[in-house]
Parts: C-alpha cells; sequence; structure tokens
C-alpha cells in the first residue's frame, strides 16, 4: 500500500473537483454517500480545491459540513488541498501575503474539522520562484498550519528545486491513457529517483475514458471540457480511436473501459524507474466510486504490452489545455 507523509493510503484516492465545481452540482447528500463509500472501500486520500467552487462554496465548505456529520471519519483521511490562487480568479499569486491568505482561508472553513495533511499551490506563479514558495510553504509547516507540502503542474527541474528546499510529500499532474506527457518528460522519472508518490488527476481523461461521452455534442454546455483542444470535433473524431481501442480491451478481459485506464496506470505504479502513482478519480456517485475502487484488476504484461501498441498507433490529438 501507498503511503503520504507516513500514513497508509490506498492505491486510488479520490478527486473532489466536480462535487462544487460544475454546471449542476450533486446534493450535499448524494456528496456524503460518495465520500463515504470511497471511504469505506479504502479510498482514503483526497484532493480538493479553495478553487473548486466559488469563495462561497468549494471543497472546504463541503468537508466542514462532511466531518461536522461524520468526525470520526477527519483522522482516517489524508487531505490534500489545493490553493495559492487570487481569490475568485485561477490566477497564480505565489506572494507570501496570498499564500498565507490562502492557507488560512482554508483553515477558516474547515474550523477545526479536518486538518491539511498537505496543501500544494494549484499553479506555480511565473513573478516567484518554487524556492520563495517552498520556503513559506514550510514556514507553515513550522507553524503546524499543514503537515506536507504538494506541488501541482510542475516539471522535473522545479521538483528537483523545491525538494532541495523541503521535503515535497507529493507532485500532482494530469497523467491517463488520454495523456502520458508526465511519462516522457522526466516528472515521473524524477518522481521515482526522488522517493515522491506522483498524484495522478484526471485518470479516466476528464471521463472520456469512461464513455462519459464520445463527441463534443455530449459534453454538456457550460462544462469546461467544451473548451479543451482534445475535445473539439475534428480532434475526438481521430482520439475516440483510442477510447474503442481501450474499450475493445475491457470487453475481453471482463472489465469496465474505465477499470482499465486504472489498472494501466496502478500496474505502472512502483515499476523499475517509476513512482508510487496514486490516481485520483472523481466519480460524484457511488456506483462510479465502486467502480472506481473496487475491482480494478492489475494489467499482465501482454496487456500492457497492447495497451503501448495502442497508444503508439492512436496518438491523441490537440494540447492539454
Amino acid at each position: 500500500m501507498p503511503s503520504l507523509l507516513g500514513t497508509e493510503v490506498g492505491p486510488t484516492g479520490y478527486g473532489m473537483m466536480r462535487m462544487t465545481w460544475s454546471p449542476q452540482l450533486p446534493s450535499e447528500e448524494k456528496c456524503f454517500e460518495t465520500l463515504n463509500t470511497a471511504l469505506a472501500l479504502g479510498a482514503n486520500f483526497w484532493n480538493g480545491g479553495e478553487l473548486y467552487g466559488t469563495p462561497e462554496y468549494n471543497s472546504l465548505h463541503l468537508l466542514n459540513k462532511y466531518f461536522t456529520k461524520y468526525p470520526e471519519n477527519a483522522d482516517k483521511v489524508v487531505l490534500s488541498i489545493k490553493g495559492g490562487l487570487k481569490p475568485g480568479e485561477l490566477v497564480p499569486d505565489g506572494s507570501e501575503e496570498n499564500i498565507r491568505r490562502s492557507v488560512d482561508e482554508c483553515l477558516r472553513v474547515l474550523d477545526g474539522k479536518k486538518t491539511i495533511d498537505i496543501f500544494e499551490c494549484a499553479r506555480q506563479d511565473p513573478n516567484t520562484t518554487v524556492e520563495q514558495t517552498v520556503t513559506i510553504l514550510a514556514q507553515l509547516v513550522k507553524e503546524g498550519k499543514i503537515k506536507g507540502i504538494g506541488l501541482s503542474e510542475v516539471n522535473a527541474e522545479t521538483i528537483r528545486r523545491a525538494h532541495k528546499v523541503h521535503p515535497i510529500a507529493a507532485v500532482e499532474v494530469e497523467l491517463s491513457l488520454w495523456d502520458t506527457h508526465t511519462l516522457n518528460d522526466g516528472v515521473a522519472e524524477t518522481c521515482a529517483e526522488l522517493g515522491i508518490p506522483l498524484v495522478a488527476y484526471s485518470p479516466l481523461g476528464r471521463g472520456v475514458l469512461a464513455g462519459a461521452f464520445t463527441s463534443l455534442s455530449e459534453i454538456p454546455e457550460g462544462d469546461f471540457r467544451r473548451l479543451l483542444p482534445k475535445y473539439q470535433e475534428d480532434a475526438m473524431k481521430h482520439n475516440i480511436k483510442l477510447v474503442n481501442e481501450v474499450k475493445g480491451l475491457a470487453s475481453r478481459k471482463g472489465a469496465a473501459p474505465a477499470q482499465i485506464a486504472l489498472a494501466w496506470i496502478l500496474t505502472l505504479s512502483g515499476k523499475p524507474g517509476m513512482p508510487t502513482i496514486i490516481p485520483i478519480p472523481g466519480g460524484t456517485t457511488s456506483d462510479k466510486v465502486r467502480q472506481n475502487s473496487h475491482g480494478v484488476p492489475r494489467l499482465s504484461d501482454a496487456e500492457m504490452a497492447e495497451l503501448d501498441r495502442i497508444l503508439q498507433e492512436n496518438e491523441v490529438r490537440g494540447a492539454r489545455y
């Protein structure tokens, strides 16, 4: 079993984004049911954010209500929170004033119901160095406001520089069959060398690998995925070929396509030259969490080779953002 900050966590975590940042939000009761299911199935690493929603309602507000109702679960969960953006904007601000504001605001909203185990700036501010950012966060660790420091959307050099200032608890980057850049840009290799767990967000390609949609027209209006290059109509006509190949393997193995996508990541995890990789799928219903956390197979060498072939023959078109 992987561990974060010395605490054992399940091989698969849980991403909270769509609980509070979506055109149609699930009810709090449905969220609580889903979170309880995740925890019961061993997905005790939860990933939320100050940016996941609005300043008035985001992951922290939902977590306050959840842990108020289920205080006995607070110590069972390893919680990672992204922040460090300008309030109400998707703009990084790595000044000491804003990082402290962000952490203090998250703690204020949590109101003692849960500690922040890992805090990460959602994006590195280009106007500050990572050394400055991590030095500020290291001081917050000393002050007892957070337990550990994570990095989000960073390159290999940034990871090395940050790790020299303070041990890094986790690095969060996009990784899936839909996007494998992390395996080729030195990030995975660097995390393996330094012993830093890699947290894989969007492990299901923002839902496309789970069959949530097959064309741009099927993505709901107001959903930010409609703006991303990979999901535009021309790109999707090509990219859906990869999805169909994964479906074929899933059918032969008697698994759901989403389970094959997660199995690929979990089978990579800890292999020679690879770090521990913890995918954080974010299904907002208990059924999806069960599918993502329970009964996900590990893949044989032959099946991994087949997926390598599928990736080589069906290179995904379009930038990530």
